[in-house]
């Protein structure tokens, strides 16, 4: 297997769940994936550690624990640790000491904490995801077509390096898979990722006439994602804007031009699921290779499709069910079997918002994009 796959690779280190993990291996062994990351302590003190990406949570326990003895601010070594993922919105999940590969199981502001089983209620997010800074985005100082091609760029690169059995391990085999389809997660976060950016950005914008141009600019990202067939951001740009947050903000609707009203509107139409996608299916089905699907969707057929028919019939193997799951990856092959032409420009503008949209800064706390939005547009306005 790992020789079919030699031709995949991971990206994490250009990604922002992984901003504080660095690859050092990219062979695709799982065994041999090294990651540096943070793990908190219940007072926000952190240790680095160095771990595999197949690591098991008892290896990495002992690993904090071998840190945390010879740490200055550790002056009694703790007892029996546990390991906890602790999202922005502060929830905990607790993770046994068999789990293996945690680190792309992580949101976009979830942490690892590790701490005694007396400490778990005690557990906050870090405060800089309780607490935001009202101010200018920097995306108003670049331009939409800049922001679009870095976008696509970006996920070319994850797609590309998705191999099409981490498809069916991902439906099929769940949590019992042999092996993670690691690349497959990272391209689902990205997802939800870039639509927490959109609305992070437009939410964190004090000013309504500079909230009306963001959502210009959001909406011409959007129509140029989907004129160069990333459907990936596109969508994720849309279902940004259709946040709940967002979308009440009646003001800032209000001052956006009938003709971007009526181009976001027919975006809306393509993202409506009504009679299964058929708008989504309509416009992929026009489009020629390369193309970047919308991830999520492709998931769906194939649970769907899992799910509906039985993979055995006594001791007989459902050869009509494995034709359409072999269909179903001839499909996901033949959306990248043209090479996307990479943007190679290294001007210090470009080079600025290659780095903006790779390390993308987000709220991904609906209770707090919620309350922001309140603050900006309140109800009786």
């Amino acid at each position: 297997m790992v020789s079919k796959l030699s031709r995949y690779k991971i990206l994490c280190k250009k990604f922002r769940p992984f901003s504080l993990c660095f690859w050092t291996n990219r062979h695709l062994s799982v065994s041999v994936w090294s990651v540096f990351c943070r793990v908190y302590t219940p007072d926000h003190s952190y240790v680095t550690i160095r771990s595999r990406l197949s690591c098991r949570v008892g290896e990495i326990l002992a690993l904090v624990r071998e840190k945390l003895q010879y740490s200055e601010d550790q002056p009694v070594l703790p007892g029996n640790l546990i390991l906890v993922a602790v999202t922005s919105a502060g929830e905990k999940a607790v993770f046994r000491p068999s789990d293996e590969a945690v680190f792309t199981t992580l949101g976009v502001n979830t942490h690892l904490f590790a701490c005694e089983p007396s400490e778990l209620d005690s557990l906050l997010p870090l405060p800089e995801e309780i607490h935001w800074t009202p101010g200018d985005s920097k995306l108003h100082d670049m331009s939409a077509e800049e922001v679009a091609n870095q976008l696509v760029v970006f996920d070319w690169e994850l797609f590309s390096c998705v191999h099409e059995v981490e498809f069916v391990c991902y439906v099929f085999h769940g949590e019992q898979s042999r092996w993670r389809p690691l690349n497959l997660e990272l391209v689902l976060q990205r997802c939800s990722e870039v639509q927490h950016w959109v609305a992070t950005e437009i939410l964190q914008c004090q000013s309504l006439p500079k909230r009306v141009q963001l959502l210009r600019k959001f909406i011409k990202i959007a129509a140029l994602c989907k004129q160069q067939q990333d459907l990936l951001s596109f969508l994720a740009v849309v279902l940004g804007l259709d946040n709940p947050a967002v979308s009440r903000l009646r003001l800032t609707w209000e001052g956006l031009p009938g003709k971007f009203r009526k181009q976001f509107q027919q975006f809306e139409s393509i993202a409506d699921p009504s009679r299964n996608h058929k708008s989504y299916r309509d416009l992929i089905t026009s489009l020629r290779p390369p193309l970047i699907p919308f991830t999520p969707l492709l998931l769906k057929d194939l649970t769907f499709l899992h799910e509906s028919c039985k993979t055995f019939h006594g001791e007989l193997v459902n050869f009509e069910k494995m034709h359409k799951v072999a269909e179903m990856v001839r499909i996901i092959r033949r959306y990248r079997s043209t090479q996307l032409a990479m943007d190679t420009e290294t001007s210090p503008s470009h080079l600025q918002t290659k780095a903006y949209v790779r390390q993308l800064q987000v709220i991904d706390n609906q209770n707090l994009l919620f309350d922001m939005s309140c603050k900006l547009e309140p109800k009786d306005t």
